[in-house]
């Protein structure tokens, strides 16, 4: 299928084809059709497939068609997107999209001042890209209307409800009171997700990509089993790799971050950190820093595993592992983009077997190990320290109080050879 058959306008095309783009995505191809029809839409579909492209391209060609109305832009779209990078690369796309039309695009986040945002908005505006927390505190200060929303988008819901906004997007959604085109957009489809749709959709089609086609064949994964104090070694030995020339590295904690950033540097490692404790400029420049291969490695906690694009990443190095399977699927999916090849790697100290257990059950398939490197964990050798005597002779008082647990009978026998220790 070509972007020609799925009805996009010359504009679009133009734009479709200087961004590089041959032909559309299975979300793309599935999506964009009920979208130019007018209908709501539940989609799903892992990180990496073009979910993006598949509701921008319909909404700026039904923008384009709609008539012409003089005086004041007002807002026609809104997007609601859960972090300030995914906010920015979605106003980037829309941007990239509509190149070559009149349509102006605002993207308002928290993190950086408001008088900015506010300007902008107040000079007239097509399609507004929001995080959840500062389109409110706009709303409240009377500087966005939604009453002219005819398109409303929430891109990665689930990633919005696990961050607690649940009650910030049913205030945001209760305030557009326009008949308007709701689309939502999730990478899993748990209750709470299935229960929103429910309250924000009308008869929606649902459009799913099947997660046998995420990119999982074009990621070469690899693990490796470590002690925990050697983590720091071994990422500096991986990094000395040629091959490895843009990764994206993620650890649990924001100190974690900055004492990792920290410890690559001093190994002489170009590398830079974002996470929640950055400002949004300290963000963004590190970021295009990394975009621009300036740095060759940027270390994020979780905040930058959704939503970012980064052309040409060749490795996704989890330092610290995460809590959940969805979580490490949403990471990987940063590299192998757009049928390119990638490479997974991940640290697992002891406590962490638990969770490669988990993920390798929700991907079904055993990720290899690597065990030709130089912290490789030598298997511990269980040794207990005493061989409880089996009693043959259960008496009924055991039986009905077993008082004389092992515990005791162990402490018991701890003190005869201390006493003859000590008499000697």
């Amino acid at each position: 299928m070509t972007f020609q058959e799925l009805n996009m306008n010359n504009q679009l095309l133009n734009a479709i084809t200087k961004s590089g783009y041959l032909e559309p995505t299975a979300i793309q191809a599935q999506a964009i059709p009920h979208i130019l029809a007018g209908k709501d839409m539940l989609g799903s579909a892992q990180t990496g497939t073009g979910k993006t492209a598949a509701f921008a391209l319909p909404i700026i060609q039904r923008i384009q068609e709609s008539p012409i109305k003089h005086g004041k832009k007002q807002p026609k779209a809104l997007i609601l997107a859960p972090t300030r990078e995914l906010a920015l690369q979605i106003k980037e796309s829309f941007t990239l999209y509509a190149r070559f039309s009149q349509l102006r695009v605002v993207a308002i986040y928290g993190g950086v001042p408001k008088r900015n945002q506010i300007q902008n908005l107040k000079r007239g505006v097509d399609v507004i890209i929001a995080t959840p927390g500062r389109l409110l505190d706009l709303m409240m200060m009377k500087i966005i209307d939604l009453s002219t929303i005819e398109y409303y988008v929430l891109d990665e819901a689930d990633r919005m409800l696990d961050m607690g906004f649940i009650h910030d997007v049913k205030s945001i959604s209760e305030s557009i009171t326009s008949t308007h085109q709701t689309m939502l957009f999730s990478a899993t489809l748990p209750p709470s997700i299935l229960n929103l749709s429910k309250s924000l959709l009308n008869q929606p089609v649902r459009v799913e990509i099947a997660k046998d086609n995420t990119p999982l064949e074009t990621i070469n994964q690899k693990i490796y089993y470590l002690d925990k104090a050697n983590k720091s070694a071994l990422i500096q030995s991986i990094l000395k790799d040629p091959a490895v020339y843009s990764a994206l590295v993620f650890v649990r904690t924001k100190q974690g971050a900055n004492r990792l950033m920290k410890s690559l540097n001093d190994a002489g490692v170009e590398c830079g950190a974002i996470h929640g404790n950055k400002t949004q400029a300290q963000r963004q420049s590190t970021l295009n820093l990394f975009k621009q291969h300036k740095i060759r490695v940027l270390v994020a906690t979780d905040v930058a595993s959704r939503g970012i694009d980064i052309d040409a990443l060749s490795h996704v190095i989890n330092y610290d592992l995460p809590e959940t399977p969805d979580t490490y699927l949403h990471r990987i999916g940063r590299t192998a983009r757009a049928g390119k090849l990638g490479t997974s790697i991940s640290l697992c100290s002891p406590e962490e077997r638990h969770l490669v257990k988990s993920i390798q059950a929700h991907i079904n398939m055993v990720i290899p190990i690597e065990s030709d490197h130089p912290f490789k964990q030598k298997k511990p050798v269980f040794k207990p320290s005493f061989a409880p005597q089996e009693n043959k002779k259960k008496s009924r008082n055991r039986q009905k109080n077993n008082t004389r647990s092992r515990d005791y009978q162990f402490t018991a026998k701890k003190k005869k050879p201390y006493k003859q220790y000590a008499s000697a």
